[in-house]
């Protein structure tokens, strides 16, 4: 026996009356010159005066639910008898974590007033005859839980996750429409300029035929257009603006913000989203997402946002093929590569990295595209698109890539979102073992959005277990909510009213992956 612990009977045949023999024994965290037994017997000393805790549960409630008193839980926390005490104590005390977050959460809610807003009118009417094609139920069941919101002054505060391609677009179209005709504005942030500048060209499409205008805010926007932006916010005379995060800078003022629109709201701290509401009088606000954070989920799961999902795609959308490759399977990735080219279809090649860095053993986007352009796929133009290219630049990339012009894209993550080419059907990626699963499963978006079979190709070098388990979540599935959910489970929830996205949450016994 190593460093056994005896305890000396008062006689032969004596009881044993034990902190440590026959009893279940509470392990502590410990610090250098505390031991345990120490701190057993100050947790002794202090368990009776558990007796004056006031019971903060109604009856009712502790038997609906079949919860111990507070009291005994305490106790029995730290000192059960047998193993069902400590569970049905923990259950209690867990319980007690998540009531008290909810009543946080909906505090927080009640101390603010919102605009009550019109679900119907002349705007939304028009808006529904020249749409070009039918809504889908999950859309039509979506924007009813949206418009339902909007008439309360609560403030709205609702996730609307729908897979990439689902039509969130159109849903919060609806909403912002629905300020609009109550006499608010609305403003709609995205995460980059590239998907900035595709809400705005869709949106300019729509507002035109309804005789609205609209503006565009991004980090490129000269400084005499932000100046007639900015007066025009303040007059009220534009209904609504569409931007990156250069819509929360100070000069940016709105006379009267009803609605916050969020897009791909993974995308942006907690600070930046708030520095948005505080924009307007507690505005309604509308998150979208393909992948909800960890931390989103964790607030979906218990409490501070509603959600709605699209779980519909529109007609005539299919699967998207994913497979995991290793590094001698290369070649069969790039026969694929070679067939589809030759139906006249388009691929995106997506790297961790721009240019090639010595302490990593990844491929970079510079790099791979010169050695794609040159030995592999010399007979293809192969284009290239990273985040320090100029908007000019990568405006061109994009274009010649949407005409057909390059049939292969070598880009970094900046391909993630807002690009929308139907005819692309293969996504590689490129040491997808570097990626979050929501950042594999957003680049798996960008295909699968014409009519054709589309595939995605995850190249991963790792030999880990964890890689490899976290890779065939992707390939069993793609629904966002499980994807989500399995990466909560590999990251770890964030802290839940705290800024981290991820890690542990603040919770003293609670956990939002097993206690649900």
């Amino acid at each position: 026996l190593e460093n056994p612990e005896i305890e000396v009977l008062d006689g032969s045949g004596g009881s044993i009356e034990s902190m440590k023999i026959g009893r279940v024994l509470p392990v502590y965290p410990l610090t250098e010159g505390v031991p345990a037994d120490l701190v057993r017997q100050a947790v002794i000393a202090a368990i009776p005066y558990a007796s004056h805790l006031k019971e903060p549960l109604p009856r009712v409630i502790r038997e609906q639910y079949g919860l111990m008193g507070v009291k005994d839980a305490i106790a029995n926390i730290h000192f059960p008898k047998d193993s069902d005490t400590l569970a049905a104590a923990r259950r209690r005390l867990v319980f007690d974590e998540f009531f008290y977050l909810q009543l946080g959460f909906l505090q927080r809610r009640q101390i603010q007033n919102s605009a009550i807003l019109a679900p119907t009118g002349k705007l939304i009417d028009q808006f529904n005859q020249i749409l070009p094609f039918k809504l889908t139920g999950a859309q039509n069941r979506v924007i009813n839980d949206i418009l339902n919101d909007l008439q309360s002054s609560t403030p709205m505060n609702r996730l609307v996750q729908g897979d990439v391609g689902s039509g969130k677009t159109v849903v919060a179209v609806l909403a912002i429409l629905a300020a609009i005709q109550s006499g608010y504005q609305g403003a709609l942030m995205a995460p980059t300029e590239v998907l900035a500048e595709q809400h705005y060209r869709k949106l300019v499409g729509w507002f035109n035929l309804l005789h609205l205008p609209v503006e565009l805010l991004t980090g490129s926007t000269t400084a005499k257009k932000r100046r007639e932006i900015h007066a025009q916010l303040e007059t009220g005379e534009l209904p609504l603006l569409v931007g990156t995060h250069a819509l929360i800078q100070d000069p940016v003022n709105f006379q009267r913000l009803g609605l916050v629109v969020i897009d791909e709201q993974h995308r942006f701290g907690v600070q930046q989203r708030a520095r948005l509401q505080q924009k307007g009088q507690s505005p309604h606000v509308l998150t979208m997402t393909a992948t909800p954070i960890p931390r989103t989920l964790a607030l979906t799961l218990h409490g501070d946002l509603d959600v709605s999902q699209i779980d519909e795609l529109p007609p005539g959308r299919q699967q998207i093929h994913t497979t995991v490759l290793s590094g001698k399977e290369r070649t069969q990735a790039y026969d694929l590569i070679r067939r589809e080219i030759a139906q006249g279809r388009q691929v995106y090649i997506v790297l961790p990295l721009i240019e090639e860095s010595e302490k990593l053993d990844v491929r970079s986007a510079v790099e791979e595209h010169q050695r794609l352009s040159e030995s592999i796929f010399p007979e293809f133009k192969v284009g290239l698109l990273h985040g320090r290219m100029s908007s000019a630049e990568k405006d061109e990339a994009l274009s010649a890539f949407r005409d057909n012009q390059t049939q292969i894209i070598v880009s970094t993550t900046v391909i993630e979102v807002g690009v929308d080419v139907p005819n692309a059907t293969v996504m590689m990626i490129e040491n997808a073992e570097r990626f979050g699963l929501s950042q594999l499963h957003q680049l798996r978006g960008r295909v699968g959005r014409g009519s054709a079979q589309s595939f995605c190709l995850l190249m991963s070098t790792s030999k880990t277990d964890t890689a490899k388990q976290r890779l065939s979540v992707l390939e069993q599935s793609q629904d966002g909510f499980f994807i989500s959910e399995m990466d909560m489970r590999f990251r770890g929830p964030g802290e839940v009213l705290g800024r981290r996205q991820s890690g542990l949450a603040d919770f003293a016994l609670a956990s939002l992956v097993e206690d649900q």
